[in-house]
């Protein structure tokens, strides 16, 4: 098989659009939704035809979604294949992801501690707050959404611009999300969030800073057996 052939066609939703206005962002929502869900599988064909008969709508609305997926790193279109759901991430590149994470973001987390204006404060606080796991299918990708958020939020709000778009370009949260599917993730991720905005709020930069790196480390710890398995099932 070519290098850059998907090994399946998606088998996506079967629920079917209401046409209202900003049913686009539905579809974007659906098919996004499937994508971090793992029930569209990684680096698989995703049929325009089949996705437009499954919504009941036509095919302009499915591109529209799936360009803007491809814009933030979920899917990615390929010569003669078309629109395909983005490879999960290898060993290396979720190595090489936490480093980099490891070297800015305890760093911003110091920063906003000094610099984050009340304001700002209540508004990280609060999306914490708001991030109470469900356990269900839909509210993982949600976590996943607010997650990525949060972690902007702090960014900005260490005053170092650079850093927030250096990080905002990775698309982090999206990829390492799909890694695993499960309430343990949004679980875990959620008792370090409290400590990290404990930190945040009371103003102490040291720390905020270790609390953000212990919480890199354990997200780490959580992903690594299923970026290695991935590779292990590969070589296999």
């Amino acid at each position: 098989m070519a290098p850059n052939a998907p090994k399946k066609t998606a088998r996506s939703v079967s629920r079917v659009v209401k046409r209202s206005q900003g049913f686009v962002d539905e579809v974007y929502d659906l098919i996004r939704a499937d994508i971090m869900a793992l029930r569209i599988a990684p680096d698989t064909r995703i049929s325009i035809d089949e996705l437009a008969r499954q919504l009941g709508v036509s095919q302009t609305p499915i591109r529209e979604a799936l360009s803007r997926l491809e814009a933030v790193g979920l899917v990615t279109k390929r010569h003669y294949v078309g629109y395909c759901s983005a490879p999960q991430l290898n060993r290396q590149q979720l190595d090489e992801l936490y480093e980099l994470r490891l070297l800015l973001e305890p760093y911003a987390a110091r920063c906003a501690a000094q610099r984050m204006s009340n304001a700002e404060l209540a508004r990280v606080a609060a999306l914490a707050r708001g991030m109470q796991p469900g356990g269900t299918r839909n509210s993982y990708g949600r976590f996943a959404d607010q997650d990525s958020e949060l972690h902007d939020l702090i960014a900005l709000g260490s005053g170092n611009q650079l850093i927030r778009e250096g990080l905002l370009r990775l698309h982090t949260h999206l990829h390492v999300f799909r890694l695993r599917f499960h309430s343990e993730v949004t679980t875990e991720a959620y008792v370090e969030h409290e400590r990290l905005i404990a930190a945040l709020t009371a103003r102490k930069p040291d720390d905020a800073e270790a609390a953000m790196r212990q919480h890199i480390e354990k997200s780490y710890r959580r992903m690594e057996p299923f970026a290695q398995a991935l590779a292990l099932g590969k070589a296999g």
